[in-house]
Parts: structure tokens; sequence; C-alpha cells
């Protein structure tokens, strides 16, 4: 089987599924061809119906917590008893809201860490037995400003680093069983999570003002944008690309 066969026959997993970088990625994978079968993952009916219905017959939403008891391993289950296989994992769910220091609580940085970095360790573990068998890809969805410093939300930027490392580690442990491992850092970009950070209307639009301002394209990306990174590191192509953090920032880091 060549490269354009298996990725015309592939089964893909994306949390978060229900917006933003998510939805577009479930979309990206789903246009590769009529053999690819997506599960987008997200907590809410109604979104992940959204994303579907672009191409009904491709995706599968899948309504789970990825934080819930026993949900990894039931979202794996689920994609490789209906499909009968897993090759792609992406790790895109992700809460923001952490605040400064001095107005953290013990909750919320639990509920952070619980979503953005145990979550996703969880589910590749879940997922690695099959991934083996497909000699499959993991990508997680990590962030430009977990690689700088962040005043809004430490904690944010901190599971996101951690993310990149475990990629890294994941990378060198999973090589010999044929998975590879990566990691997609995006910059500012045009999704709802902003509204979930707790800034009101001229908070958020300062926040993005001061985005554009420290990207040297000088716009915010599109959902798109990203999804094309993540499709092109999860293809058969990419073959010899692991434990890399591929950053789609507009040039935000080397400003």
């Amino acid at each position: 089987m060549d490269d354009e066969q298996r990725e015309r026959q592939r089964v893909v997993v994306v949390t978060g599924a229900g917006t933003g970088i998510g939805r577009e990625t479930a979309r990206a994978f789903a246009a590769q061809g009529p053999g690819v079968r997506v599960v987008a993952v997200g907590r809410r009916p109604e979104p992940l119906e959204g994303t579907a219905a672009a191409h009904p017959e491709r995706i599968l939403p899948l309504v789970a917590d990825v934080t819930g008891p026993g949900a990894p391993e039931a979202i794996v289950r689920e994609a490789t008893e209906r499909y009968g296989r897993l090759d792609v994992l992406v790790n895109n769910a992700a809460v923001v809201g952490g605040g400064e220091l001095g107005g953290l609580t013990r909750e919320r940085v639990g509920a952070l860490l619980a979503t953005n970095l145990v979550a996703p360790v969880l589910l590749g573990q879940a997922a690695l037995p099959a991934l083996t068998r497909s000699r499959g890809v993991i990508v997680n969805i990590s962030t430009a400003v977990g690689q700088r410093g962040w005043p809004r939300d430490s904690v944010y930027a901190a599971g996101k680093a951690a993310l990149e490392s475990v990629t890294r580690s994941w990378a060198v442990q999973l090589a010999p069983r044929g998975v590879r491992v990566v990691a997609v850092a995006p910059g500012a970009v045009d999704t709802p999570i902003g509204e979930h950070t707790g800034l009101g209307p001229e908070q958020l639009a300062a926040l993005r003002a001061w985005q554009v301002a420290h990207t040297p394209l000088g716009r915010i990306a599109q959902p798109a944008e990203i999804a094309w990174a993540v499709t092109q590191l999860a293809s058969p192509q990419a073959s010899f690309v692991t434990g890399v953090v591929f950053s789609v920032d507009g040039g935000a880091l080397v400003m």
C-alpha cells in the first residue's frame, strides 16, 4: 500500500472538535478522501453536529469529557470498535482562564491541568496499542505562549509547555514502535476560546490588539491555518518527522 492509499484509509480522533482549531482539523482530515473517518470529540452535542455537517458520512460526533473517569479508554474504544483501527490522535481540547498569581485557586489550577495535560497523557496511553498496530501519529496542540513568558495565564502556559516536553519524550519512547509524536504551537488564533478567559469585551479587544502588535505578520490566524499544519505533520509524507514542536504563530516567537 503506497502513501496515497494509506492517506485514504485512516481513522482520526480529534478532541475539542466542536469549535475553532478542533473543528477545522476534523474537517480538514475528513476532506482528504472517502476512506478517512474522523471521531470528533467534545463536551457539547450541538457544536459537534455543526462540525460533522461538513462531512456527515466521514465525521462521527462523540460527546465526551476528556477529563472524565474512563473517558480516554471509551474514546479509543469507540474509534477502534466502530472503524477497526486508529491512525491519528489529535490532542486539541484545552481550557484557559486560570488568571494571574494571587488570584488562583486549587480547583482552577487542577481543572486547567486536567484538561490541558493529564487528559492528553491518558489519551495517548489509551491509544498506544492501536497506534502501534497502525504505526500512527500523535499530534499535541500546544501554544506559542508555552515557549515564552505569559503574564495573563501562567498555569495555562505551564501546562502547554509540559505538553511539549511530553511530546519530545514520547517521540523517543515510541519511535521503536513506529509511532511518531509531534506538536503544533499556534500563536493568536481567531477562535471562541478567547471568550472563556474571563475578560470583558474591551479587555479582550485590548488583548487581541496586543497580540497583533506582537505578531510580525500583523494579524490573527484562522483555525484552518492551524489545521493545515496538523494534517501535514500527520501525513505519511512526514514519516521522518517526530519530536518537533512546529510553531504556527506569524513569527511571534522570533519577534
